[in-house]
């Protein structure tokens, strides 16, 4: 089971570029050769911009997507990734990007996932009237660096101009729209090939994805041995009671199911008081 992903042949499911980031680790960690599909189309499951909506969750569709790819190249393994954008979950009003990649090794029944929540995005989208907001908007957006996209407005599906990636596409896609309509609508171009902010989060999913792969259950030595749960508990340095930050980190086998924890995950003993509840109610 400690070589079950060297030298395999794994087909990444993309059309936006990923593999750049996620065939060099492939290659360094386990000697595979990566399998493009040309033609490979991922927005069937789903656009940023809502041409085609995505029916499934980010994990469903990111399993759909390794599916397919596997079927269509023949290959027995696959990986795929999915992206969401939106407000993060604990800091409020800051965007947070959302990255899944899934990993699917049919001849051994092995499925993997790695999550990972970033800050490090310049999603952002606005309505606009006139080329100074445009400007404006570009500079913060990173743009040329990053991709825009202008449309008619934020819910049309026409009038979508994408892969905008130069200030004279921009002046005159924006021209042409404010000529037809009073207002347009501006937006980052989150696919992976037009976001490099976005491009260094799939890499960083692709190294928590890597360990996964790389972690073998003590038991039955299956790959993907990792944590599945967090335990609370963790005592306060002041009075000892238990609070609600993590005293230790519970890994299972996705096989045989053997649970171990292991405490102290990152690395404190005790809980500052002013994570109390006692301490600071």
């Amino acid at each position: 089971m400690h070589e079950v992903f060297h030298q395999r042949q794994i087909v990444i499911a993309t059309k936006h570029g990923k593999e750049q980031e996620i065939a060099p680790r492939l290659i360094a960690s386990f000697n595979a050769e990566s399998i493009l599909l040309p033609g490979f189309d991922t927005d069937l499951f789903g656009t940023f911009t809502g041409e085609i909506e995505r029916k499934a969750d980010p994990f469903e569709t990111a399993r759909l997507k390794c599916q397919k790819a596997m079927e269509l190249s023949d290959c027995d393994i696959g990986i795929s990734s999915e992206g969401s954008f939106g407000p993060h979950p604990q800091l409020f009003f800051a965007p947070a990007d959302f990255e899944i990649i899934y990993l699917f090794d049919k001849k051994n029944n092995i499925e993997i996932a790695a999550q990972k929540i970033s800050t490090q995005t310049n999603f952002n989208a606005s309505e606009i009237s006139s080329y100074a907001e445009v400007l404006e908007f570009a500079k913060a957006a990173k743009f040329p660096e990053h991709g825009l996209i202008l449309r008619k407005s934020k819910h049309e599906k026409k009038d979508v101009f994408k892969d905008i990636t130069n200030f004279d596409q921009l002046q005159e896609t924006t021209h042409f729209l404010l000529a037809k309509y009073p207002k347009a609508f501006i937006e980052t171009d989150m696919r992976a090939m037009r976001n490099p902010d976005r491009m260094l989060v799939i890499g960083q999913t692709m190294d928590e994805l890597i360990k996964k792969m790389s972690s073998h259950c003590p038991q039955c030595h299956r790959p993907g041995f990792s944590v599945t749960s967090a335990e609370p508990g963790l005592r306060c340095s002041a009075c000892g009671i238990p609070t609600r930050s993590t005293l230790a980190h519970v890994y299972e086998c996705s096989g045989c199911h053997y649970l171990e924890k292991k405490p102290h995950p990152n690395g404190i003993e005790q809980e500052d008081p002013m994570y109390c509840d006692f301490c600071n109610p």
